[in-house]
């Protein structure tokens, strides 16, 4: 064991001369002071030896594993970290990028926190749907001429990518009783040229309010509230009567065009007025096929297309802007 302990202390010495680097110092000591290292199976052969030569030999030991890490820190603490001459430090740094949302998005959020305000909660359903949810519920038979201004894309005979989110409402009114109150945002598809003012994918968020005594009234009061929390209080807007297969009495709201104010350009149309969704109460037959007594309940749903509020609330002309990724577009918002 002396020998042993003599070879050791010796191959150490000359290992700590030979060695220059932080790398090489690492190696060093994990050949001889790791877990499995050489002076960890001296200690093991410690256990072979006579029981009068283990104190000796195990301080022997212990001191060469003393001096060998006083060594290597020594050695250690003269590496230093050379500065580089190559950077001008007093030129400005590199600002990141900051990201913005999208301005869907940023619609988005403002509808929903107008709506939650109200009381309204938020639900969802899935895109791909059955023809009962997207049409029949709603008070659309199979051969109903209202279809047709869908464009729908069907996946099979009952089943297709849904053309706007009411199918949501049926599938909350079917599952819950009465009071309900929720919007339903989400992304909706449609057989559309892809043009200026149509997209083949678009979002709508849609309303609805179901419970004992609900009015037609109270439905063109939050109207009001949402043209002025969108645009501002002094935008002007009004209540046109319409059609929907799914409300009675219809209407469709619009509002005073906010790039003439009113006056008439060519963005309006030379109207004065632009629109912007369609609201109504709900017909007593969609209320029967959810097994809601329409003798006991009424209620009013409202809908409209978040891309199209987005594009007159921030002056943008073309739908397709929405899509492009153009890091440019979105940075202005």
């Amino acid at each position: 064991m002396e020998e042993q302990l003599k070879i050791l202390k010796d191959e150490i010495q000359s290992s700590l001369e030979q060695t220059k680097g932080k790398d090489a110092l690492e190696a060093i000591r994990i050949k001889y002071l790791g877990r499995k290292g050489k002076i960890n199976s001296y200690f093991r052969e410690i256990a072979k030896l006579p029981v009068e030569q283990r104190k000796i030999y195990g301080n022997r030991i212990n001191i060469i594993k003393q001096e060998l890490t006083q060594q290597l820190n020594v050695r250690l603490s003269t590496f230093k970290i050379k500065s580089r001459t190559d950077i001008d430090l007093l030129l400005p740094g590199k600002v990141p990028h900051t990201g913005h949302l999208h301005p869907l998005s940023k619609i988005f959020n403002e509808l929903i926190t107008f709506f939650t305000n109200f009381g309204f909660s938020v639900a969802t359903g899935p895109e791909i749907e059955y023809d009962w949810y997207n049409f029949e519920a709603l008070n659309m038979a199979k051969d109903h001429p209202a279809r047709d201004m869908f464009s729908s894309f069907y996946i099979k005979e009952d089943l297709l990518l849904r053309s706007h989110t009411s199918p949501t409402q049926i599938r909350v009114m079917e599952k819950q009783k009465p009071p309900i109150k929720i919007i339903c945002p989400g992304r909706c598809y449609r057989y559309d040229a892809f043009d200026a003012s149509h997209a083949p994918v678009f979002h709508q968020i849609e309303a609805l309010y179901v419970d004992e005594g609900v009015s037609f009234g109270e439905l063109k009061w939050l109207l009001g509230e949402l043209v002025k929390f969108l645009f501002g209080p002094k935008t002007k807007y009004e209540l046109r009567p319409s059609f929907f297969p799914f409300t009675e009495p219809s209407g469709e709201l619009a509002i005073s065009c906010t790039i003439c104010d009113g006056d008439g350009c060519a963005v309006c149309g030379n109207t004065g007025w632009l629109e912007l969704g369609g609201c109504g109460m709900v017909h007593p037959q969609v209320l029967k096929n959810v097994k809601i007594s329409p003798r006991k309940y009424s209620g009013y749903a409202l809908g409209m297309g978040v891309d199209r509020i987005a594009m007159i609330k921030y002056i943008i002309d073309d739908i397709r802007v929405f899509f492009n990724n153009d890091i440019r577009f979105l940075e202005q918002f």
